[in-house]
């Protein structure tokens, strides 16, 4: 792992977790992470009920993240910890990469109050990501 871990969220739509795990890495590692979120198959827009969301955390997804992004290999390769959610096998795979799967229900299509406690569980496993990245919060 380099100097500064680099860490991306893949997720199918990459309109939702991908989106609030990456704004929360984002909002609690600063610049001593870099990270990224795409997606195996990118919506339009972030869903605007997860925008919502992280906005009651003062997080303001559409700063940095504005629209989703297809998964590209140079990302996977560049990264030092790829965590999928939900996106089964499409995600490319390379040696000297970690992986890890989060296995959380998706937001889409839900509301604000089914959308919260995925948000939370997200905050808590980026919290505990930036403890085993040796990451100070």
């Amino acid at each position: 792992m380099s100097d500064v871990p680099e860490v991306l969220f893949v997720c199918v739509h990459n309109a939702g977790r991908s989106q609030m795990a990456a704004g929360f890495l984002e909002h609690l590692a600063g610049e001593r992470v870099v990270v990224r979120s795409a997606g195996t198959a990118p919506a339009d827009s972030i869903n605007p009920v997860v925008i919502e969301a992280m906005n009651e955390k003062g997080i303001d997804l559409l700063a940095h993240h504005a629209t989703p992004k297809r998964l590209e290999e140079a990302a996977v390769r560049a990264s030092d910890v790829v965590i999928t959610m939900g996106c089964g096998d499409e995600c490319p795979f390379f040696p000297g990469v970690k992986y890890e799967d989060w296995v959380l229900a998706d937001p889409a299509g839900q509301g604000i109050d089914a959308v919260r406690p995925i948000r939370d569980e997200i905050e808590r496993r980026v919290r505990d990501l930036l403890i085993r990245l040796d990451v100070a919060i």
